[in-house]
């Protein structure tokens, strides 16, 4: 049985969406529940966009004019999640992705983009679940670990190089 519903839309033009991605976002979702030991049906929409509009969205929703890599609308609070009617499904929020972005932090971190790109799913994923880290200290940490913990599960953990140097 499906834990989670994840919806996939791509609306950009930057960057080609690699074969194997959308599997590897669904994937990220579901080890992020599985993780969290959530038992139910799920729902999430991830759309991929480019730098130009998710610098709009943060400047609309943040207050910060600056591009970034991912936005999450989480919308549930506390546990307590809408209901999709028609599936029974908890509709956990969206989460906005930039791959333009994802594609220059994957060379900056020297990691590749598929890395990038589930990381950012995996921390969107449980800010969408209430974790946060803008305030530093404990709530930080227990962030990076979890996703660490995600990271690895899927076969992505940071001891790992996934980069391939030409030359």
């Amino acid at each position: 049985m499906e834990r989670i519903k994840v919806s996939i839309s791509d609306k950009q033009r930057a960057v080609r969406v690699p074969s194997g991605i959308r599997m590897l976002a669904r994937r990220a979702c579901h080890a992020v529940l599985a993780a969290e030991g959530m038992d139910g049906l799920y729902e999430v929409s991830i759309s991929f966009i480019d730098n130009r509009q998710i610098r709009s969205l943060n400047r609309q929703y943040r207050n910060k004019d600056a591009e970034t890599d991912v936005l999450s609308f989480p919308l549930g609070e506390s546990g307590v999640y809408d209901v999709n009617p028609e599936t029974g499904a908890k509709s956990l929020g969206d989460i906005v992705l930039s791959l333009e972005k994802a594609a220059v932090q994957a060379k900056t971190y020297e990691h590749s983009f598929k890395r990038e790109v589930a990381y950012l799913i995996v921390h969107s994923m449980l800010h969408l679940l209430g974790y946060e880290h803008e305030k530093g200290g404990l709530q930080a940490l227990r962030m990076r670990e979890k996703e660490e913990e995600v990271l690895g599960n899927l076969g992505l953990s940071r001891t790992e190089s996934f980069t391939i140097h030409e030359g």
